[in-house]
Order: structure tokens, then sequence, then C-alpha cells
């Protein structure tokens, strides 16, 4: 578990922090991985439709950060790069998955979540089909649109974490969200709708 904050790294920049905890600053460690704590774990979330598996991603995630420090260069924001090895952990995490048997609850398929709320408030049942429309998205749509919309990436920053074109990056988030709408919308027949216009 993360400790609070200490006094004088609370104002550091995360450069500061990187390089302070590159010279062997536990504080200063703790400070940059406890601000970047919340964003990431609602990556892996998004990104992993479960708790299990999302905590599994945020821990491979924090872990892979911490042993990455030396290799990040300071050409993008820190939270650009976390970004990108915590997309990269998530991604790692959906492919143990795919290889696991399948339990019997998860048999029964990502509505499962929502078809046991049913009786709960409407703002729960709203944020589970939310996380099952995404759960649906093929992976390459999901990223785009959690990257965009959670965490708030530019073209440009989404471009650098996927190390695809930016063209690609607004082609992913259209199409990502327009098949959001309409899983969301109780209208997708399985059939891909294309996007009259770019976000």
């Amino acid at each position: 578990m993360l400790r609070p904050i200490a006094a004088g790294v609370g104002d550091a920049t995360d450069v500061e922090l990187v390089e302070r905890a590159r010279d062997g600053d536990q504080e200063a460690l703790d400070a940059l991985l406890r601000r970047h704590h919340d964003r990431i774990a609602a990556l892996c979330h998004r990104m992993c439709g479960n708790a299990a598996d999302a905590a599994d991603a945020t821990q491979e995630a924090l872990i892979a950060i911490v042993r990455g420090l030396s290799r990040f260069d300071g050409r993008a924001a820190f939270s650009t790069w976390a970004y990108r090895v915590t997309t990269n952990a998530c991604l790692d995490e959906l492919r143990r998955r795919s290889r696991r048997p399948v339990s019997g609850l998860e048999a029964e398929g990502p509505d499962l979540a929502a078809r046991a709320t049913r009786d709960v408030a409407d703002a729960v049942a709203a944020g589970i089909d939310v996380d099952t429309a995404l759960a649906a998205l093929p992976l390459e749509f999901r990223t785009a649109v959690v990257l965009r919309d959670l965490c708030g990436l530019d073209y440009a920053e989404m471009a650098e974490v996927l190390d695809i074109p930016a063209g690609t990056v607004r082609s992913r988030i259209a199409r990502g969200r327009g098949q959001l709408a309409d899983r969301l919308a109780g209208n997708h027949d399985g059939s891909e709708r294309r996007p009259t216009s770019q976000p």
C-alpha cells in the first residue's frame, strides 16, 4: 500500500520525482506512484472489464513503471509514458486471461454482472452497462475510447502511447464511440456502424 506523500515531495514535478526516485529516494517514488495510481487503476478497470484482472494489471503496471524508470527519457510527459506502460500491462493481462480456463460464472458472458445488478440504483446499473459495452468492443477500439474519454489524452499523446499515426487514432476513437453508442442504445446487430464525422 502506498504511504502518504511526504513533506517536500508533494510539490515536485513528475520529472523531479523520477530523478529523485532513480537516485534511490523511496519517498519520491511513493509520491510519484500515488500521484498516478488512481488514473492507472481506472485505465486498467476500463480496459480489463473486471475487478480481479484490473487489480492484477494495475499491480503489473506499477511494477513495470518502477522497473522502467531508468528508460523514461522525458521526451513525452511522464503520464503519457505511464499510460503506455499501463496499456501494455492491460494487453498482457487480457492475453493471459484468454489462455485461462473459463469458470462457470465467466461462461455466462459479460452480461452476467448487468443481470445480477438490475435491482441496484440506476447510476450503478448505468456504470455496469458502460463497462459491459466497453468490454464487448474490439480491443483496439476499446483502448482508443478509454485513453481519450477516460484518461483525457489528446491525439498526439495517444499516437505516442499506442505507437500509431494520429489519423489512425482518430479513426479508432470514432469507430469505437460509434460501436459503444450502438451497444448502449441496445441496437447493436453485430455489424459495424461507420461514423459520419470525425470526433
